[in-house]
């Protein structure tokens, strides 16, 4: 590829050869190629003489397009200025034999949009087992730490305390619906088949002098062929872009779940108690070299905002469509679709990385709920003097005064807490001065996290992960540029 000429980061830099693979030049030309022998195959069995032993065996010699092959359409759509047309022509070049029944009945739509549709099972295929692993990587560190009590935050406020497996079931619950969505739209997706040119296969019929049941057996034979296992029944001359609506909405729903995920995580990094992991060599910032900047989080944040808006271009493609069809969807799909399963391919893999290394800090973990747990403490506190017989007013009035004297020492003065220290330190709270070491537990403080931690992944996600079992896998994931 030349340097002098802009190249999408998406292939170029970030996704995997698995996924730039499928949307690739080569790969789009030959699928065209495939579908054109599987239409002659299909239409041979069912009659149709013109088409030769010879000209079916010339095709399945050349399904895979050479470099050669491409730049000689490219040269014959300068001319023609017709994709499908020039590489009818280039096809039929190289194989002679085949050269007049190479989209015998179709219609553009017949390679451009089954191929499209190949290309969007195929691309789920890469990216279910990515998502897969990156949910039971995730579902490993939170079995981990379930009892690892941290400190809650609600409107990033000091809240209740809960655990740190317990934080990570609330991103593994989002992944699992993404996986639930990628199922449901992977298993539904179709071919268009063989419509003619407005959907109502009149070429067809007119190939197979008016019997309508062969018609119907060729639809049903290239799917076949294909391997698919749904025809679309009705569509126009494209299938319906609404089909693109269904197979984008669930890539923008896991780029939500990735940014949510990835900015706990940066927020987490900057209060020290988890990081993302951090290789030996990496340098985090050209000039403050203690830097460690969670760039794969920041990486993840940044193209999640672009995938959630590429839903978009589906949305409004499909609603302007005129009637059988319109060309203005062509350019933007190119685009949009390509992009989408791109970049949801760098967000999973990017986590499949980070979920593989997290790193967690007990002891700023342990520092930081030092600090907020003697307020926390209060309630359970005159709990403990009403059982030694104190007025639970009384006790209220005096740790109020108490607590306003220990904020004041943490925000005026920039102290630590020492609200347990003036307990200590008052006789009024003598009763219960051996009960303040229980009291101030942590591990009392996260009701049943460990518990639902356990549950949750022992019981939801393994019933999620059953039928995935044989795509996880425990390697090392390395992260692209």
């Amino acid at each position: 590829m030349s340097n002098d000429a802009y190249a999408t980061p998406l292939s170029s830099r970030y996704a995997s050869k698995e996924m730039s693979q499928i949307f690739s030049t080569r790969n789009r030309f030959s699928t065209w190629r495939k579908l054109w022998y599987n239409l002659a195959i299909a239409e041979q069995s069912l009659g149709l003489t013109v088409i030769t032993d010879e000209a079916i065996e010339q095709m399945s010699k050349h399904l895979i397009i050479t470099d050669e092959e491409i730049e000689k359409a490219k040269k014959e759509e300068a001319i023609v200025r017709h994709d499908v047309m020039a590489h009818v022509h280039t096809f039929g070049e190289t194989c002679p034999a085949a050269a007049g029944i190479i989209h015998l009945g179709a219609t553009s739509c017949y390679v451009t949009d089954n191929a499209d549709l190949i290309f969007l099972r195929d691309a789920y295929d890469v990216l279910i087992p990515k998502l897969v692993n990156v949910i039971n990587r995730l579902a490993n560190f939170a079995l981990e730490h379930k009892d690892l009590p941290v400190l809650g935050w609600t409107h990033f406020q000091p809240a209740q305390l809960t655990t740190v497996g317990k934080r990570a079931t609330l991103w593994l619950q989002e992944l699992l619906w993404d996986l639930r969505n990628f199922e449901r739209a992977r298993n539904d997706i179709g071919l268009r088949g063989v419509k003619g040119t407005t959907g109502t296969q009149a070429s067809f019929l007119s190939l197979f002098h008016g019997n309508h049941d062969k018609v119907e057996e060729l639809d049903e034979k290239v799917v076949e062929l294909l391997g698919f296992e749904t025809v679309y029944p009705c569509t126009g001359q494209t299938y319906s872009r609404k089909i693109d609506i269904d197979a984008l909405h669930p890539l923008s729903s896991l780029g939500a779940t990735c940014h949510k995920m990835a900015t706990d995580i940066r927020l987490l990094a900057n209060l020290k108690e988890v990081e993302e992991p951090f290789e030996k060599s990496q340098i985090g910032s050209s000039a403050m070299a203690y830097k460690r900047n969670p760039m794969r989080c920041e990486r993840v944040c940044s193209l999640a905002r672009h995938l959630g808006s590429l839903y978009q271009d589906a949305f409004q493609t499909s609603a302007v469509q005129w009637f059988e069809r319109t060309l203005d969807d062509s350019a933007i799909r190119r685009i949009s679709i390509p992009e989408a399963f791109l970049t949801a391919d760098i967000l999973l893999s990017t986590l499949l990385n980070i979920t593989s290394g997290l790193v967690v800090y007990p002891k700023v973990i342990e520092r930081r709920i030092k600090s907020e747990l003697p307020f926390m403490a209060t309630e359970n506190i005159i709990m403990a003097m009403v059982e030694k017989g104190g007025s639970r007013q009384d006790c209220h009035e005096e740790i109020r005064v108490l607590s306003h004297q220990a904020s004041a020492v943490v925000k005026q003065e920039g102290g630590d807490n020492d609200l347990i220290e003036r307990i200590k330190k008052t006789p009024y709270f003598k009763p219960i001065w051996g009960d303040l070491e229980k009291l101030l537990d942590p591990s009392t403080f996260i009701g049943r996290a460990p518990q639902q931690t356990e549950k949750f992944v022992k019981v939801t996600v393994a019933k999620a992960l059953a039928p995935h079992k044989s795509l996880i896998n425990e390697e090392e994931v390395k992260l692209n540029v």
